[in-house]
Order: C-alpha cells, then structure tokens, then sequence
C-alpha cells in the first residue's frame, strides 16, 4: 500500500481528497501547512506528496526546496486555476506534475498512479531477451542504474526525480536520434494524462542543470528548436 502525503491548507480538500484516495486503497496523511508536513518527513519519508502551493508557514515551493534536499520522491503540486508562473517554476524546482485547482479527485487519482507506475517501471528495465532485470546504461561519461536510480557523469553521482531520468534514459538509449517533445511526453507521462510542451520544456532545464553541477561543460542534451531533443555521446 503506498503511503500518499496530502499538504493543503484547504480542510475541505483535505477531507475529499483523503477520503477518495482510501477508498482507492492508498494510506494517506493529511498536513494543513508546509511546515508540518516538513516535521513529518523528517522523521519519516511517504512514497509521493501532494502539495498545495500557497499555505500559511510555509508554502509549497519552500516545501519542495527542503524536500529535494533529501529525498527524489515523486512530488505533484496543486496550482491555481490561472498560475502558469507557479507551474513553471515548480517544475523547475523538482516537481513531476501538477494539477489545477479546481480539479476532479478522479484525475488527481490517476496522476498519483501513472506516476507511481513510472517509478516502479523505471526500477525495472527488461531486455531484449524479456526477462526483466536491471540494466545498467552507459553512454561516454553517463552511467544510468535503474534499479537503484542512479546516476552519474563523470563518476559524480547525479540526483535526478522520476521525471527527470524517465527523460534522460530516453534520450541516452539512442545516442544522436532526436526524440521530438510528444515522443517524450510518451515516456514520461501516462497517455491518460495531457502535458503541454513547456512542461517538457521545463523539466529538461532542470535536468540540464543538475547535470551541470557535476560538470559545468556538460552539453549533451542538444535541443532541436521546433524539433524536439537529441542527446550526443560525449
């Protein structure tokens, strides 16, 4: 049973939602702010959180920052209705998805489980015998180990989210193809769920970012304007 944290300072939503998200068979814990549920987590990490943006003490981005500091947990974020800037900077920030407010509790549900999905499928890599087992992929100075989400440039460990490595692996299996934004959206995103290309766009930002904390000329991930990505094996 995974464990699901709800962080809103809504009480209403803390209600429905947990209520709907026991009755698909998740173990919830519910916070009305950022800085109990960062208590929380200190003590003990849930398999994923949900986390409002605006509430009291601490807030939802803040939240994320201390989180990211310890853990890559799967994290969707809830966002206004008309906040495209929260969005963005969210998904920047280390988030894997966020879903507007007001939203319907089904679709929330089936985020929560297309991203856990991804995360049990990335442990897993079967090859091309079909049994699955975990394959370790090395392309140049890029070392990616699935089954322990890792990886690492140059020998420097590299900590990445789900999202963030599903699109990676994707780009380093086929060294010079380019992978067009929907062809990545397919990899990182379940196809009941609809992403535009700024989230896309927003993530590989990210990933370029930490891959340049362990090395500041790194430059592999070649971006294709009006074409999509392509990753050149350095």
């Amino acid at each position: 049973m995974s464990k699901i944290a709800l962080v809103d300072d809504d009480r209403n939503i803390l209600t429905s939602v947990s209520m709907t998200l026991e009755a698909e068979g998740f173990e919830v814990e519910t916070y009305n702010d950022g800085q109990a549920a960062l208590d929380a987590f200190n003590k003990k990490l849930p398999d994923m959180a949900v986390l409002d943006i605006k509430m009291p003490r601490m807030d939802g981005m803040d939240l994320l920052q201390r989180l990211r500091q310890k853990s890559q947990m799967p994290v969707i974020f809830l966002t206004s209705k008309d906040d495209e800037i929260d969005e963005v900077l969210g998904l920047r920030m280390g988030a894997d998805d966020y879903v507007k407010k007001p939203f319907s509790q089904r679709l929330l549900v089936e985020r929560i489980r297309a991203l856990l999905r991804r995360q049990e499928a990335n442990a897993t890599d079967t090859g091309s015998s079909g049994v699955g087992e975990a394959k370790v992929m090395e392309r140049g100075h890029l070392r990616m180990d699935p089954l322990r989400h890792a990886v690492s440039w140059k020998g420097i460990d590299v900590s990445l989210t789900v999202t963030e490595f599903l699109l990676l692996q994707a780009l380093a299996q086929r060294p010079g193809f380019v992978k067009s934004r929907d062809q990545l959206m397919d990899v990182a995103y379940d196809d009941q769920v609809y992403v535009d290309d700024r989230t896309i766009d927003s993530h590989i930002k990210r990933l370029r970012k930490k891959m340049r904390t362990a090395d500041p000329e790194f430059s592999a991930i070649e971006t294709l304007y009006g074409i999509g990505y392509r990753y050149n094996e350095e």
